[in-house]
């Protein structure tokens, strides 16, 4: 049995590994896009490394895009394969990939009009909304806590993950030459104390483990300090400097968290009264469908829900869906606070509100998550005096701000937490993923100090034997 690193290997990115018996049958676990590498990124996409058609069937831990957005493309190519997940990945990836594929249409036909001479390629999307309609009948769910049979030799159980909605850590016992090994698959890991998820689950012992790193150097700020720190921000930059208050937000997980906490600020009678928009079509359709799954929610969560049968709503709320309204907004005065997408603040709408309010001092961009060093966000917070959008310099005056506490990402002893139920001396090899460079080294020496004694770090499409 060998196993492939085909993405978010030394990077935070592209998730995709690929497990191959010595019967020739493939497992895919996850099938992710690439997002924010600069001009590697198209060719990255395009490039699988594998096979589509060889792949017998496929796991996806959670819906991000980073994690399922090439799914598509993998279909597209060939694979006709179950696509394994629990209930809510599978609602919430059929939206996230079919936003997906009509931003694919429409940088295509954007691109088509820039034709670059020589390169035809670059103006065909990576797969079609056709494409991605044809991935979903192939998802089979299944809920945490039961084994199932993947391929024949190969069963399957999920954990909650904690992440987001539906996220799941994936263990698979595999049987070949009269052995079984064990091999768990972290996805990616969420905190204990999330404001709206549960904790990750304790799992199985496991002979081989693929693991997150993506904070495996860092500590969080507490989470409940986080209203407060929104509330500050309102109160300096909305009430006194009557401005603007962008907050880029990734619609799936950070938006919710933000909507909650703002809630709980009103319920305490604390927000002051400054209209709030939520500009993205895409968070207003995962936070509908957030609202579907209360089971996978924390007890207290579901504690508020007895008295508010709504924790994402408040009165001053407004959801933006018709284009021509988010427009509005950039011609609209007086103060405001605007959450919007992408939460790395490179694509979507948030990116126009970043054009149109950057030069203004009273107004400040506060980014609430992760940002890939290359994006808009990450430029911002290096403390860039101008920066590119859309083909032209901005001056950047507005205050820019983080909000380090929301994280769906655990920090290190949140990782260090969810491998407490292992014995480290019966973990034959673990794998780091999902991370930077530096960041895994780090990581890598503090699990090393904990007992476990074969610490992999693995680069783009890296292979290895499992004994």
């Amino acid at each position: 049995m060998k196993i492939a690193f085909h993405g978010a290997a030394q990077t935070v990115t592209g998730s995709k590994h690929l497990i191959t018996l010595k019967n020739g049958k493939k497992i895919l676990l996850d099938c992710g896009m690439f997002q924010g590498m600069g001009d590697e990124t198209e060719f990255l996409n395009r490039d699988f490394g594998f096979v589509s058609s060889e792949v017998d069937a496929m796991i996806l831990s959670h819906a991000h895009i980073d994690h399922s957005g090439l799914i598509p493309k993998l279909v597209s190519e060939g694979f006709n394969g179950n696509i394994y997940c629990s209930p809510a990945t599978k609602e919430l990836a059929a939206i996230l990939l079919m936003d997906s594929a009509e931003i694919q249409e429409s940088d295509a036909r954007f691109m088509e009009k820039k034709r670059v001479t020589g390169l035809p390629e670059l103006l065909k999307p990576l797969y079609t909304i056709e494409d991605a309609k044809s991935t979903i009948p192939l998802f089979a769910p299944r809920e945490y806590g039961e084994w199932f049979d993947v391929i024949e030799g190969v069963t399957c159980m999920f954990t909650d993950a904690g992440h987001i909605i539906g996220s799941q850590c994936v263990h698979l016992k595999i049987k070949e030459d009269g052995k079984e090994r064990k091999i768990t698959f972290s996805g990616d890991l969420g905190r204990y104390r999330d404001i709206i998820l549960r904790s990750p689950e304790v799992f199985p012992q496991a002979d081989y483990i693929i693991m997150e790193s993506t904070y495996g150097n860092s500590l969080h700020d507490n989470i409940t300090g986080t209203p407060d720190q929104l509330l500050d921000w309102i109160q300096r930059v909305c009430v006194d400097r009557k401005g603007k208050l962008i907050l880029p937000a990734f619609s799936v997980g950070r938006t919710q968290e933000i909507l909650y906490f703002l809630n709980q600020l009103e319920l305490e009678n604390r927000l002051p009264r400054i209209p709030v928009f939520v500009d993205s079509p895409l968070s207003i359709e995962a936070t509908d469908m957030v609202k579907r799954f209360p089971q996978y929610f924390n007890k207290r969560i579901q504690n508020v829900m007895k008295n508010d049968d709504d924790p994402f709503m408040f009165p001053g709320l407004t959801y933006i869906k018709d284009v021509r309204d988010s427009k509005a907004l950039n011609f609209r005065s007086g103060p405001m606070v605007i959450v919007s997408a992408s939460g790395m603040a490179d694509a979507g709408r948030v990116k126009h509100h970043i054009y149109n309010t950057v030069e203004n001092s009273r107004n400040a961009i506060v980014l609430t998550g992760y940002c890939e060093p290359n994006s808009l966000g990450a430029r911002l917070l290096s403390g860039m005096k101008e920066v590119g959008i859309f083909g032209t310099e901005r001056q950047v005056n507005a205050e820019i701000g983080q909000i380090r506490s929301m994280s769906a990402h655990g920090d290190y002893e949140d990782m260090s937490q969810w491998l407490a139920c292992q014995d480290p001396r019966a973990v034959r090899k673990l794998f780091l993923v999902h991370g930077e460079p530096d960041v895994q080294l780090d990581f890598k020496n503090r699990l090393l100090k904990k007992g476990f004694m074969d610490v992999e770090i693995p680069e783009r499409h890296f292979e290895i034997g499992l004994d």
